[in-house]
């Protein structure tokens, strides 16, 4: 893995975009990837989201002015282009009928807890800003301001969004240990 802040992997594609594009799909597919599968609860959707948002987002680079992308606030830009495509995903979902019942992938290995059917189910009794500001926070470690950016709400919103989804958690948890 590299050590390259944002800030210089933007320098680097604003001179040379296929040179470095690769080191920003390194960096940030992982990241892309588990923010996607909690948006979505499901792996190989994620696994197709995140390419269409690393797609976009080389093409949106490729038409953008090279003297431009310095400036760009680079990981907030790409979580916004790939939120986008997560909502529009859950969005046709609910409006097209599954024909064969969706089913977790039967090789799923993954021993985080995060990723247990409980906690999918905790997550999703978050409401849509809530569940994704967590998620963003909590699961995939971006800032307060990043979030703001990436979901276009201000940055107070976030923090009483990241609050309220905590506090609703803990309330199930607590109500799942009483019984």
């Amino acid at each position: 893995m590299f050590s390259l802040s944002m800030d210089e992997l933007a320098r680097d594609l604003s001179r040379d975009l296929d040179a470095a594009f690769p080191r920003l799909v390194e960096h940030m597919s992982p990241r892309l990837y588990w923010g996607l599968r909690r948006m979505t609860g499901d792996g190989s959707h994620a696994e197709d989201l995140t390419q269409e948002a690393l797609i976009r987002v080389y093409r949106a680079l490729r038409d953008y002015p090279a003297d431009r992308i310095e400036a760009l606030r680079l990981e907030g830009w790409v979580w916004t282009i790939a939120l986008n495509i997560g909502r529009n995903h859950l969005r046709d979902r609910t409006r097209r009928p599954t024909l064969v019942e969706e089913t977790r992938d039967p090789v799923d290995f993954d021993p985080e807890p995060a990723d247990t059917a409980a906690w999918q189910e905790r997550l999703a009794s978050l409401s849509r800003p809530q569940r994704t500001a967590v998620v963003l926070r909590h699961v995939v470690g971006l800032g307060i301001p990043e979030i703001a950016e990436a979901t276009g709400r201000p940055e107070g919103t976030c923090k009483a969004d990241i609050h309220r989804g905590l506090a609703k958690l803990k309330t199930i948890m607590e109500a799942e240990d009483d019984h």
